[in-house]
Protein backbone atom coordinates (compact mmCIF):
# COMPACT_ATOMS: atom_id res chain seq x y z
CA UNK A 1 0.00 0.00 0.00
CA UNK A 2 1.33 3.39 -1.00
CA UNK A 3 1.56 5.96 1.83
CA UNK A 4 1.06 9.44 0.34
CA UNK A 5 0.25 12.87 1.67
CA UNK A 6 -0.97 12.96 5.26
CA UNK A 7 -1.21 9.16 5.39
CA UNK A 8 2.56 8.93 5.82
CA UNK A 9 3.04 11.12 8.93
CA UNK A 10 -0.18 9.74 10.45
CA UNK A 11 1.03 6.16 9.94
CA UNK A 12 4.58 6.97 11.10
CA UNK A 13 3.43 8.78 14.24
CA UNK A 14 1.24 5.82 15.25
CA UNK A 15 4.13 3.44 15.92
CA UNK A 16 4.13 2.16 19.51
CA UNK A 17 7.65 0.94 20.34
CA UNK A 18 10.45 1.33 17.82
CA UNK A 19 11.08 3.17 14.56
CA UNK A 20 14.28 2.33 12.71
CA UNK A 21 15.57 3.24 9.28
CA UNK A 22 18.21 1.92 6.90
CA UNK A 23 19.53 4.64 4.57
CA UNK A 24 21.68 3.65 1.62
CA UNK A 25 21.87 6.55 -0.83
CA UNK A 26 24.71 9.07 -1.23
CA UNK A 27 22.23 11.79 -2.30
CA UNK A 28 18.61 12.51 -1.44
CA UNK A 29 16.78 15.27 -3.28
CA UNK A 30 14.06 16.19 -0.83
CA UNK A 31 11.66 19.07 -1.29
CA UNK A 32 12.17 21.68 1.38
CA UNK A 33 15.89 21.03 1.86
CA UNK A 34 17.08 23.28 -0.96
CA UNK A 35 17.56 26.43 1.15
CA UNK A 36 19.39 24.57 3.92
CA UNK A 37 21.60 22.80 1.36
CA UNK A 38 22.38 26.16 -0.27
CA UNK A 39 23.27 27.56 3.18
CA UNK A 40 25.54 24.56 3.77
CA UNK A 41 27.25 25.10 0.40
CA UNK A 42 28.00 28.68 1.38
CA UNK A 43 28.90 28.32 5.06
CA UNK A 44 29.70 24.65 5.62
CA UNK A 45 27.13 24.63 8.43
CA UNK A 46 23.41 24.19 8.91
CA UNK A 47 21.26 26.09 11.38
CA UNK A 48 18.29 24.10 12.60
CA UNK A 49 15.90 25.79 15.03
CA UNK A 50 14.99 23.91 18.18
CA UNK A 51 11.33 23.88 17.12
CA UNK A 52 12.08 22.14 13.80
CA UNK A 53 9.22 19.74 13.04
CA UNK A 54 11.43 16.62 12.88
CA UNK A 55 13.29 17.44 16.09
CA UNK A 56 10.01 18.11 17.88
CA UNK A 57 8.69 14.74 16.70
CA UNK A 58 11.85 12.91 17.83
CA UNK A 59 11.62 14.44 21.31
CA UNK A 60 7.92 13.53 21.48
CA UNK A 61 8.61 9.90 20.53
CA UNK A 62 11.19 9.61 23.28
CA UNK A 63 9.00 11.38 25.83
CA UNK A 64 6.24 8.84 25.14
CA UNK A 65 8.57 5.87 25.72
CA UNK A 66 9.32 5.07 22.09
CA UNK A 67 12.70 4.69 20.42
CA UNK A 68 13.87 5.96 17.05
CA UNK A 69 17.09 5.35 15.18
CA UNK A 70 18.80 4.78 11.89
CA UNK A 71 21.94 3.52 10.22
CA UNK A 72 23.24 5.30 7.16
CA UNK A 73 25.40 3.13 4.92
CA UNK A 74 27.97 5.20 3.05
CA UNK A 75 31.40 5.25 1.45
CA UNK A 76 34.08 7.91 1.27
CA UNK A 77 34.70 10.28 -0.30
CA UNK A 78 31.48 11.72 1.04
CA UNK A 79 29.17 13.48 -1.36
CA UNK A 80 28.29 17.08 -0.64
CA UNK A 81 24.83 15.88 0.34
CA UNK A 82 26.21 13.35 2.84
CA UNK A 83 28.32 16.06 4.46
CA UNK A 84 25.15 18.19 4.68
CA UNK A 85 23.16 15.28 6.12
CA UNK A 86 25.86 14.52 8.69
CA UNK A 87 25.67 18.17 9.78
CA UNK A 88 21.89 17.84 10.23
CA UNK A 89 22.32 14.57 12.13
CA UNK A 90 24.05 16.51 14.93
CA UNK A 91 20.71 18.17 15.72
CA UNK A 92 18.69 14.97 15.41
CA UNK A 93 21.14 13.07 17.62
CA UNK A 94 20.97 15.85 20.21
CA UNK A 95 17.16 15.50 20.16
CA UNK A 96 17.63 11.81 21.01
CA UNK A 97 17.61 9.89 17.74
CA UNK A 98 20.08 6.98 17.77
CA UNK A 99 22.06 7.64 14.60
CA UNK A 100 24.79 5.29 13.47
CA UNK A 101 27.08 5.26 10.43
CA UNK A 102 28.23 2.19 8.52
CA UNK A 103 31.18 3.26 6.38
CA UNK A 104 31.91 0.64 3.72
CA UNK A 105 35.08 2.34 2.50
CA UNK A 106 37.62 -0.47 2.07
CA UNK A 107 35.35 -3.18 3.44
CA UNK A 108 32.65 -5.56 2.31
CA UNK A 109 28.97 -4.88 2.69
CA UNK A 110 27.72 -7.21 5.48
CA UNK A 111 24.92 -8.48 3.22
CA UNK A 112 22.67 -5.46 3.64
CA UNK A 113 20.22 -4.59 0.87
CA UNK A 114 20.66 -1.60 -1.39
CA UNK A 115 17.18 -0.47 -0.33
CA UNK A 116 16.00 2.20 2.09
CA UNK A 117 13.27 1.23 4.51
CA UNK A 118 11.67 2.06 7.82
CA UNK A 119 10.72 -0.58 10.35
CA UNK A 120 7.90 0.74 12.50
CA UNK A 121 7.21 -1.88 15.15
CA UNK A 122 6.29 -4.93 13.02
CA UNK A 123 5.63 -2.94 9.85
CA UNK A 124 8.05 -2.33 7.00
CA UNK A 125 7.81 0.66 4.70
CA UNK A 126 10.05 0.63 1.62
CA UNK A 127 11.30 4.07 0.69
CA UNK A 128 11.77 4.20 -3.09
CA UNK A 129 13.89 6.75 -4.94
CA UNK A 130 14.80 7.44 -8.55
CA UNK A 131 18.40 7.41 -9.80
CA UNK A 132 18.90 11.05 -8.74
CA UNK A 133 17.67 10.47 -5.17
CA UNK A 134 14.16 11.92 -5.57
CA UNK A 135 11.58 10.04 -3.57
CA UNK A 136 9.06 8.28 -5.79
CA UNK A 137 7.04 6.60 -3.07
CA UNK A 138 6.66 4.98 0.33
CA UNK A 139 5.14 1.52 0.33
CA UNK A 140 3.83 -0.36 3.34
CA UNK A 141 4.66 -4.00 2.64
CA UNK A 142 1.69 -6.34 3.07
CA UNK A 143 3.57 -9.42 4.29
CA UNK A 144 7.25 -8.62 4.84
CA UNK A 145 9.70 -11.29 5.91
CA UNK A 146 10.22 -9.72 9.35
CA UNK A 147 13.03 -12.11 10.24
CA UNK A 148 15.01 -10.87 7.21
CA UNK A 149 14.42 -7.20 8.04
CA UNK A 150 15.32 -7.76 11.69
CA UNK A 151 18.53 -9.48 10.59
CA UNK A 152 19.39 -6.52 8.35
CA UNK A 153 18.81 -4.21 11.29
CA UNK A 154 21.02 -6.37 13.53
CA UNK A 155 23.82 -6.46 10.94
CA UNK A 156 23.63 -2.72 10.27
CA UNK A 157 23.84 -1.89 13.97
CA UNK A 158 26.58 -4.45 14.64
CA UNK A 159 28.82 -3.14 11.83
CA UNK A 160 28.19 0.58 12.35
CA UNK A 161 29.49 3.16 14.80
CA UNK A 162 27.63 5.87 16.70
CA UNK A 163 27.27 9.13 14.80
CA UNK A 164 29.47 11.09 17.24
CA UNK A 165 32.30 8.56 16.95
CA UNK A 166 32.16 8.65 13.15
CA UNK A 167 32.23 12.44 13.02
CA UNK A 168 35.10 12.64 15.52
CA UNK A 169 37.18 10.18 13.45
CA UNK A 170 36.38 11.32 9.92
CA UNK A 171 35.17 14.93 9.97
CA UNK A 172 36.97 16.68 12.83
CA UNK A 173 40.61 17.44 12.17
Amino acid sequence: MRLDGEEWPRFFNSYQRDAWRLETLPVYRMPGEESRLAEFRTTGRVAIPDDNQWLTRVRHYLATGRTIGRVHVLSRPLTEYLRFELAFYAFSAKAGEDIRILDLTGRENPELPNQDFWMLDDNVVEMRYDAEGRQIGRFLLAAPDLARYREWKRLAIEHSVPYGDYVAEHLVH
